[in-house]
């Protein structure tokens, strides 16, 4: 499910993500499996890790299914570029592609797909091909980096439902429906924005998020012919435990 309208208030309503975590995470990991320039950043959404990356000199190609969350991210880089004082190091790109079927003009040297981004594949064949484009787009030695949620975060999310956030110019409802079979929950979101003429417009869509065991995900990886697999629990270099939220993985190609 591509984002749409909910591209344009997104990071006022994800303000409070961890996205400094997830690059420290992703830093701590090269620092052990060898330091990557060229990075691909599959589901960058607005460019909240990607372009944090580039700032610190990578160079980056952000890709999404959404169109409009590409432009958003395109923006920010433009605006956060020129406000560099001494210039940037670092690049970004955006590439409008689907996680399941991706390819780069060149090798790069790692993949990452953080903020749940591959939970939205919801069978088993479509994990298993956006695990192969990341592979076949790697060079030799190069790491995969990404996270899922955690199967009983899921349930976790339909039973503490529904969310409510309320802002005097922006609003939204968020409820959530789990199918305990598919281990699957589907976000209903409704989000109320006030224009600059005072009317409220109001935003509907739904997302559908789906997550797998670990050894399900270590095998399709290793399927996909990636030889060393590391899987590690919210942030940290931790295995997995039952109150775990995030599942981290790592894949060397």
């Amino acid at each position: 499910m591509a984002y749409n309208q909910f591209a344009y208030v997104y990071d006022r309503l994800m303000a409070d993500m961890p996205y400094d975590q997830w690059v420290d995470y992703a830093e701590a990991m090269w620092e052990l499996l060898g330091k990557p320039e060229r990075i691909a950043d599959i589901g960058c959404g607005t460019g909240n890790i990607s372009i944090p990356l580039a700032l610190k000199g990578y160079t980056v190609t952000g890709i999404d299914l959404s169109e409009q969350m590409l432009e958003v991210a395109a923006g920010k880089w433009a605006v956060t570029a020129r406000q560099q004082p001494f210039g940037v190091q670092g690049s970004c790109e955006w590439q409008q592609q689907d996680a399941r079927d991706w390819q780069l003009a060149d090798s790069t040297d790692a993949v990452i797909s953080f903020c749940d981004c591959l939970n939205y594949l919801l069978e088993p064949h479509e994990l298993q091909s956006a695990f192969r484009a990341a592979y076949l787009a790697l060079k030799p030695g190069g790491t995969f980096l990404f996270d899922l949620h955690h199967p009983n975060q899921l349930q976790a999310y339909a039973e503490e439902q529904p969310f409510i956030w309320n802002e005097p110019d922006l609003a939204y409802l968020w409820a959530c429906v789990f199918n305990e079979k598919r281990c699957q929950v589907e976000h209903q979101l409704t989000i109320f924005r006030c224009e600059d003429d005072d009317r409220y417009v109001r935003i509907d869509e739904v997302h559908r998020q789906r997550t797998y065991e670990p050894e399900v995900v270590v095998e399709l990886l290793r399927d996909c012919g990636f030889r060393d697999v590391y899987v590690h629990a919210d942030f940290t270099m931790e295995p997995p435990e039952e109150h775990t939220q995030r599942v981290f993985y790592t894949a060397v190609r």
